[in-house]
């Protein structure tokens, strides 16, 4: 599946752009960096690296599809592979969402320890969904483009 480092490196390129929403939500609630924040940056990494593997893989698979067809446009394998995952990676992150909001919140007894996990894997998987649907596709266009056409350029 991974012949070249390419695809882990697109893969890999989500986990930055997390902390942007991780950023917004702890300055919100004016929390400090603890144990419980990192406990939430480890399980939003893996989320996050979860649905770009999904996303790449199905590009992939769509891309292979395509050549079989004769057709190598690398955005009509995008977008094939777009418009399968879309629904799959956002209802994962909606039910993520929703099921930490409770705790995000503080309800229940005891959450306050909590609470700060919680309000990172909300505020940093709302905003890697953009990331997922987005950032990712759009650089393994231009990184495969690139190398597509550097490999044409040898030949």
């Amino acid at each position: 599946q991974y012949e070249s480092l390419v695809n882990p490196f697109v893969i890999l390129l989500g986990i930055p752009f997390m902390f942007i929403g991780t950023t917004i939500g702890l300055l919100l609630f004016g929390l400090t960096v603890t144990m419980p924040v990192w406990l939430g940056i480890i399980m939003l990494s893996g989320i996050v690296v979860n649905n770009a593997i999904v996303l790449v893989e199905q590009i992939e698979l769509a891309r292979a599809k395509l050549k079989e067809e004769n057709n190598n446009s690398i955005h009509d394998a995008i977008k094939l592979a777009a418009n399968l995952r879309f629904r799959p990676i956002l209802m994962t992150t909606l039910t993520t969402v929703i099921g930490m909001l409770p705790l995000a919140i503080g309800l229940g007894e005891g959450s306050e320890m909590l609470q700060p996990l919680a309000i990172v894997i909300v505020f940093g998987l709302s905003f890697s969904i953009l990331v997922s649907l987005v950032l990712i596709p759009v650089i393994y266009d231009a990184i495969h483009t690139h190398t597509t056409n550097q490999r044409l350029s040898v030949k």
